[in-house]
């Protein structure tokens, strides 16, 4: 049986419209908010899965990917440079550091030998070849 659920557009786009903007500015000592929500986009081909995974504000050496069978592990930490100014006071900032952490399981299991990673711009590429099935082998009886 089929669902039917309303979907308003307007939601997504007016939720944080106003949050915040009746606030003072504060002084924030140390940035508390984790590393937000890593999205990605998955697809599939006929030899291989192809992920595009968003870890802005990581460098290269602090993404990693775990391959077990068909589950894959994409992890990511940042850290903000504290920096102080004379003569400047620091009204608010949204710069954090944190980690995230995304973990998936695909149909088929992944010929991680044969798997690719590149990280430009803050946009992890996956290529993800599927591993080949084992010809079946039939036993002759004695």
């Amino acid at each position: 049986m089929a669902y039917v659920t309303r979907h308003n557009p307007f939601n997504d786009r007016f939720d944080d419209l106003f949050n915040g903007f009746f606030l003072r500015p504060t002084e924030l000592s140390e940035p508390t908010e984790a590393l937000a929500t890593i999205r990605m986009d998955v697809s599939e081909g006929d030899k291989a899965y192809f992920v595009h995974a968003e870890v802005p504000g990581a460098s290269k050496e602090d993404v990693h990917v775990t391959i077990d069978g068909n589950q894959v592990a994409i992890s990511a930490e940042t850290n903000t440079r504290k920096e102080k100014k004379d003569g400047k006071k620091v009204l608010r900032t949204e710069r954090s550091y944190g980690k995230a952490y995304r973990a998936f399981t695909l149909a088929q299991d992944i010929d991680d030998a044969s798997a690719e990673a590149k990280y430009v711009d803050g946009v992890l590429e996956l290529t993800l070849p599927k591993k080949t099935a084992a010809a079946s082998t039939r036993l002759l009886i004695q």
